[in-house]
């Protein structure tokens, strides 16, 4: 049944960059609530041994590639659902640094369900510094729903 083009697993996207900015930071932790003074307070964050403000864990949600992921790009988005996500970190996000940032397909699994067949995507963003080292790594689970889910209005 598979509608994804597994030549895919294994490839990279094409790099692409984020600049962490401060005010970016204290936006994205108050739309989560989170009052966290490391968050939001620079002066704060430096007497803790940060540059900066430091990113909410989970900001990364929020980079994206300028350009539909190429296992993406040809699929019914009315059919995407966001799956489980998990962060690997080697250091926090502080604001000023640029990172780039590549997304690899890792696999495509396919589950059958009481509601119909579904695939998985997995994924991996792998987010660098400017020195080379990967900060941080997105792994991401897309949910491709299928064509009678979608037609049922069917969430899952």
């Amino acid at each position: 049944m598979s509608e994804i083009d597994r030549a895919f697993v294994g490839t990279w996207s094409e790099p692409f960059h984020v600049d962490i900015e401060a005010g970016a930071i204290r936006k994205f932790a108050r739309a989560i609530g989170d009052a966290n003074p490391l968050f939001h307070d620079a002066a704060f964050a430096r007497t803790h041994g940060y540059p900066d403000v430091v990113a909410p864990p989970t900001f990364p949600t929020c980079f994206r590639a300028p350009a539909a992921l190429p296992w993406i790009a040809p699929l019914d988005f009315r059919r995407i659902v966001a799956g489980e996500i998990r962060f690997d970190y080697t250091q926090p996000l502080v604001a000023g640094l640029r990172l780039e940032c590549r997304t690899q397909l890792v696999a495509v699994d396919e589950r059958n369900g009481s509601k119909g067949t579904m695939q998985i995507l997995r994924q991996s963003m792998t987010c660098t510094s400017a020195d080379g080292i990967a900060l941080a790594v997105v792994h991401r689970s897309t949910i491709y729903r299928s064509a009678e889910q979608v037609a049922r209005g069917s969430l899952a």
